[in-house]
């Protein structure tokens, strides 16, 4: 592009502050608004409304997730004007809309109204380097809440998604005894030929008192009561599916068991790294539409 466009921020953890700096560093002009942080370079352009943050850019980048209520926009809560009703009020066709886990309303709402639209959780390259930064805070979490090594220790993920295989990866270098349960036989032997053993889920009971930590990625409920009850006293459990998670968490409270739903990982363990991704990815995506639109 001959000129940077002009992007508003509006909401953000602290992987997109490290974001914004990027797009600074960049050459793009950046206005924000509902951000007060001081890691933010003092040349980002602050605005005084939601509408005002609107109207300074037809580029709107919001939070990931862009609610977590169904009806703010995340990270805006001492602001008045949050109310993502508000927001789409004020779209229009010339507006990109960038932002994660987009809800569905919204998200018809924008195809409808022809407004451009990119959930960063849909993207396959920031799916991938994500799941990078998820499985390092997972494994974080895990030696962080358990009181031994993660070293010969026997450890089973449910589930052999994307974010598994990486995870199941990082694992296998600490020298751990990975297992990896999954719905399908194919799932499985996959997961033997990267080398670990593996457990069909509808077989797993009997093996779970084996394991020292499990690592859920499955979003769905498929450790029930009767499943808890099976596993070590002393287990670790770290669930990293998308809430409400895959655990029973009121039986797992019952018995005692050490379990934590841990999301947002990239934003608390790397999100310089998590910023920069994203940067990088919405750069491409202007590039490649340059000429679309005219900077303000």
């Amino acid at each position: 592009m001959s000129k940077k466009s002009d992007i508003t921020v509006i909401g953000a953890d602290l992987r997109q502050i490290y974001m914004i700096n990027r797009l600074h560093e960049k050459g793009y002009t950046v206005y924000t608004y509902g951000i007060n942080n001081d890691l933010i370079t003092n040349k980002i352009r602050k605005t005084a409304s939601l509408d005002e943050a609107i109207s300074e850019s037809n580029i709107l980048i919001c939070p990931i997730p862009f609610t977590k209520n169904n009806k703010d926009i995340a990270f805006l809560d001492l602001y008045e004007d949050k109310n993502v009703k508000h927001f789409m009020e004020h779209l229009n066709s010339n507006h990109i809309l960038f932002a994660g886990l987009i809800p569905d309303y919204l998200s018809s709402f924008c195809s409808r109204n022809k407004i451009d639209q990119y959930d960063f959780m849909k993207m396959n390259d920031v799916a991938i380097l994500n799941a990078i930064a998820t499985a390092e805070g997972t494994i974080a979490e895990a030696i962080k809440r358990s009181s031994i090594n993660l070293h010969d220790s026997n450890c089973l993920v449910l589930g052999f998604g994307r974010c598994a295989q990486i995870l199941a990866s990082k694992l296998k270098a600490f020298d751990v005894n990975v297992c990896i349960a999954a719905r399908n036989k194919d799932a499985c032997a996959l997961a033997i030929a990267y080398g670990y053993s593996s457990i069909l889920l509808d077989k797993l009971d009997s093996e779970l008192k084996s394991f020292d930590f499990v690592f859920n990625t499955i979003p769905a409920i498929v450790l029930t009561k009767d499943k808890l009850e099976k596993l070590s006293p002393h287990v670790t459990i770290i669930d990293i599916a998308s809430a409400p998670g895959g655990i029973d968490y009121i039986a797992s409270e019952s018995l005692n068991l050490n379990a934590s739903l841990c999301l947002g990982l990239p934003g608390i363990y790397s999100p310089k790294s998590s910023g920069e991704i994203l940067a990088n990815v919405i750069e491409n995506i202007l590039i490649e539409r340059s000429g679309e639109f005219e900077t303000k």
